[in-house]
């Protein structure tokens, strides 16, 4: 029998130096889902983006049609103003470094973009987005996304579209797909991206956020994008499902983030079928 995975140990959701070696081998290192092409239509206007302390600008450098075509989109160092390498997939989503040091996108995401052909993200526009602190570490937003142990609990309006009964998580490189019911993979397509970005696609709507650590190792700011097929009332109901369904996630991240302070817990063992997204993670 293999041995079971287990959590990491608690110091690392509290350890200003750990975090100054994620910032490094992680984040340095890593690709990021900025948003769709959709999220960038005026010419010029810079959307800025903060990851492990490296601020980034992207935007869109000319044309006039709706949204703009690959080669349209720049991304560059806000500090210095240099081009930063970027990737625009052929269905409309943009990724992009922070440094020299990640590989490549294809090497990091080598059989990510046949499953976002299911999806023509230029279909669904930019409608909002929203910026907070919470008091937890980025790991422990991630840990709680990675795995729906909890959802049946925490989530309970969620959880009548999409029971936790049948929640899978398939891990992929660099990113898992969570499944919802294995009887339907296409109903909704939810993924997380190594090592702080999620996009989540269902009922009409999508939202992406990503989980942003602050040089406070028990800080985190979450930046969320809201982009939907229509707009008025029915983008407003789906914000306000999907506002809950965050929030309520929020509250438990909070909590455990106080557990893991406090000094009673250390490590533990994680369920092989229903937490494998964590421990791929």
């Amino acid at each position: 029998m293999s041995e079971l995975a287990r959590t990491l140990p608690a110091s690392w959701y509290c350890s200003s130096p750990l975090y100054q070696l994620e910032r490094r081998a992680v984040f340095l290192k890593s690709w990021y889902l900025l948003g769709p092409v959709t999220r960038f239509q005026d010419v010029g206007e810079k959307v800025e983006y903060e990851i492990a302390q490296q601020a980034i600008l992207a935007y869109r450098t000319s044309g006039d049609e709706p949204f703009p075509a690959p080669e349209e989109i720049e991304v560059i160092c806000a500090k210095t103003e240099q081009p930063l390498r970027h990737h625009v997939t052929p269905t409309g989503l943009i990724f992009a470094t922070v440094s020299d040091e990640a590989p490549s996108f294809h090497e990091y995401f080598p059989d990510l973009e046949p499953l976002l052909q299911r999806v023509d993200f230029t279909k669904r526009p930019y409608r909002r987005s929203i910026n907070y602190e919470g008091r937890f570490n980025w790991k422990t937003m991630v840990d709680g996304y990675q795995e729906c142990l909890h959802c049946q609990y925490t989530h309970p309006s969620f959880s009548v579209y999409y029971p936790p009964t049948f929640y899978e998580v398939h891990n992929h490189q660099n990113f898992s797909q969570h499944i919802a019911d294995p009887k339907k993979p296409d109903d909704g397509l939810f993924l997380y991206f190594f090592p702080n970005c999620t996009l989540n696609v269902y009922g009409g709507g999508m939202s992406s956020f990503r989980v942003c650590p602050t040089e406070n190792p028990n800080v985190t700011r979450m930046e969320f994008d809201y982009y939907h097929i229509k707009s008025g009332d029915e983008f407003e109901e789906y914000f306000k499902f999907v506002r809950q369904v965050a929030m309520e996630d929020y509250e438990l991240c909070e909590k455990a983030q106080d557990n893991l302070a406090t000094g009673v817990y250390s490590e533990g063992i994680l369920n092989p079928m229903k937490e494998n997204g964590v421990a791929c993670f």
